[in-house]
């Protein structure tokens, strides 16, 4: 019985890969190398020129936070997990005065996983457990809306100067 039961499991998980990578195929777009979660430090641009006008980011994964949606593009800002006495932690955007941040138009067809499901109440948590990552896909409209109210920490993913994807990082 219990060889049953891993068989199924094993079979189940095997089709859900195989449709996310057949998802992540069709929409032409390359798997990026993911930052650490609870990264410590702001990840690094070397090839983006902040003393000019703000723009998007080069292709692949940001931890950062959207602080803003204006006219389909969001505006964003990478972020880094700060250590606390008291609690775990909590994750911190660039000091008061820092330029680091992007602007990119988000795709029509953007990828959102939600850490908190799609619904109006966000008190479930949909959550990958061993990651810690937003696994409940929602439409581009519950992202936007969210953005404007919340600016959750997520992992951002730029292709072609696009918002491609936002999974969302469950923080308590």
């Amino acid at each position: 019985m219990m060889t049953r039961s891993l068989l199924a499991g094993g079979a189940a998980a095997a089709v859900l890969l195989t449709a996310t990578v057949a998802a992540d195929a069709a929409t032409g777009i390359p798997r990026y190398k993911a930052p650490k979660i609870f990264g410590t430090t702001f990840q690094a641009d070397p090839k983006h020129d902040f003393t000019k006008r703000i723009h998007s980011r080069h292709d692949g994964i940001l931890r950062g936070r959207i602080i803003g949606v204006y006219g389909g593009f969001a505006e964003y800002e990478p972020i880094k997990w700060k250590r606390d006495t008291h609690t775990e932690g909590y994750f911190v955007g660039p000091p008061e005065g820092d330029v680091r941040a992007y602007s990119s138009p988000i795709a029509k067809n953007v990828v959102y996983l939600s850490a908190f499901g799609c619904g109006r109440s966000t008190s479930g948590m949909t959550v990958n457990r061993a990651t810690g990552l937003g696994n409940k896909r929602c439409s581009r409209a519950v992202l936007l809306k969210r953005v404007k109210n919340e600016g959750r920490p997520s992992l951002i993913t730029v292709h072609k100067s696009k918002i491609v994807r936002v999974q969302e990082i469950y923080t308590p």
